[in-house]
């Protein structure tokens, strides 16, 4: 080795690699990554999949008669259902044909949502201060 590599400091120490291969480091530098992977299944890919697959089975069991809320915020009732097309009915004598994909939900699954109990509990806390 020449000199002036060692006044670097660059020994031939520094420069072997560790014995064994290294093959338990392997494992502990991917396992944060594998650990990451797994939550973010479990937090975000699952729970998504579950939605998705509900969604799926609601879209194909509409049926006339179903109270509906499309994705644009229009409520109607069905009163035709083809294989991609849904006809609702959004006021006498006012139908709209809109593709069946584009239906959010029923009406009472929809409109039961966390911004309408917001707003039934703050009306409740308002009934406690006033009585007290």
């Amino acid at each position: 080795m020449p000199e002036w590599l060692n006044v670097l400091g660059a020994t031939p120490a520094y420069a072997q690699a560790a014995p064994g291969g290294g093959t338990g480091n392997f494992i502990y530098s991917f396992a944060p990554f594998i650990l990451i992977f797994v939550l973010f299944y479990l937090l975000l890919i699952r729970p998504q999949q579950k939605r998705q697959k509900l969604h799926r089975q609601m879209l194909e069991a509409l049926k006339k008669g179903d109270k509906v809320v499309t994705n644009g915020g229009l409520m109607g009732t069905v009163s035709a259902v083809t294989k991609d097309v849904v006809t609702l009915q959004v006021a006498d004598n006012v139908r709209l044909k809109v593709l069946r994909t584009e239906m959010m939900g029923l009406q009472g699954e929809v409109t039961e949502g966390a911004p309408a109990k917001a707003g039934k509990e703050t009306g409740k806390d308002t009934d406690k201060e006033t009585k007290g």
